[in-house]
């Protein structure tokens, strides 16, 4: 599984949260980015984003003045953060949850930052679609033996051959609830952000 270091832009810019929007404005036009890092005043104090949306709709529509409007007046902070070990798929999942279109990389550090246009440029899901649950792999094989079957014969070799699949995926899936298997990009980044929105779909 690709994960979100292997497809991630390195190069992050950053701004200060008290820079004006107006230097925030000219360093995306500069370096023709849609948003910027908010760099943490402390070690304690978490990353933050402005984005070009905010400006616009936070500054733009109510006509306040970009040289004297700060970024941490707009910004949004703490942001929605990616562990780099997360595999895209959940990346996707996480934007599609949270309706948002990029988010820094961090582990103990800034490391990049990662948006759907990486996603979709750089992402393997086209040719290679994955399934997140293997709920998804017992439906999927189940549809696949009904249509064998139907086609081939309710006796046929194929049709049992089709159905040991879906009993093996079944047996598979029981297992894993037994036994706790080894923790995934998902588990590992739900143990670092427990109040992350798909962190908690998940627990219900």
């Amino acid at each position: 599984m690709i994960q979100a270091k292997d497809i991630m832009t390195r190069e992050v810019v950053t701004v200060e949260g008290s820079a004006t929007v107006a230097t925030a404005v000219g360093l995306m036009k500069e370096k023709g980015l849609r948003a910027l890092i908010v760099e943490p005043r402390n070690e304690n104090d978490p990353y933050g984003m402005v984005t070009e949306t905010d400006i616009v709709y936070k500054v733009a529509a109510y006509g306040h003045d970009p040289k004297k409007m700060r970024v941490y007046e707009i910004m949004t902070k703490p942001c929605i953060v990616v562990n780099p070990e997360l595999g895209i798929e959940y990346v996707s999942r996480l934007f599609a949850n949270t309706r948002i279109r990029r988010a820094p990389v961090i582990k103990e550090k800034l490391l990049g930052i990662i948006s759907i246009s990486d996603i979709l440029k750089k992402g393997d899901f086209i040719d290679k679609p994955k399934r997140l649950f293997i709920e998804d792999e017992i439906d999927a094989a189940r549809d696949d033996a009904r249509t064998i079957c139907a086609q081939k014969g309710a006796t046929s070799k194929e049709c049992a051959a089709a159905w040991d699949i879906v009993e093996e995926l079944q047996a598979a899936a029981a297992h894993q609830r037994v036994e706790k298997k080894e923790k995934n990009s998902l588990a590992t980044y739900c143990d670092e952000n427990p109040e992350a929105p798909e962190c908690r779909i998940d627990d219900n």
